[in-house]
């Protein structure tokens, strides 16, 4: 049953998926469709563990315990991110990555 779908397309997936997640984060200038592409290289990173663990390491709960690790911090990085986006608007009044270009407000 494990060899349902190949390694080798669960992989392109997940590479093409964090090739998005990072042309997102890098090419975007807004502060919500940055961490929008941090969330999906995050996504990425948990189908590679989860794949590589129900393919390799099944018997053990490594991978799974990684994953739930990843989604923690990217719950955590979400909620830490959008209270930062709250405040540099509150501040400058734009989302703009541009636009913020000091720590004074």
């Amino acid at each position: 049953m494990t060899q349902a779908v190949p390694i080798e397309a669960v992989l392109t997936v997940a590479a093409a998926l964090f090739c998005i997640g990072l042309f997102g984060a890098l090419a975007r200038r807004n502060l919500v469709s940055i961490l929008i592409g941090v969330e999906l290289m995050l996504n990425a990173v948990n189908i590679n563990l989860i794949a590589f663990w129900r393919y390799y390491e099944a018997q053990f709960i490594t991978g799974q315990t990684f994953a739930l690790f990843i989604i923690t911090v990217a719950a955590a990085e979400a909620a830490v991110g959008l209270a930062m986006v709250i405040a540099v608007y509150r501040s400058w009044t734009t989302v703009n990555a541009e636009s913020v270009d000091s720590l004074k407000g």
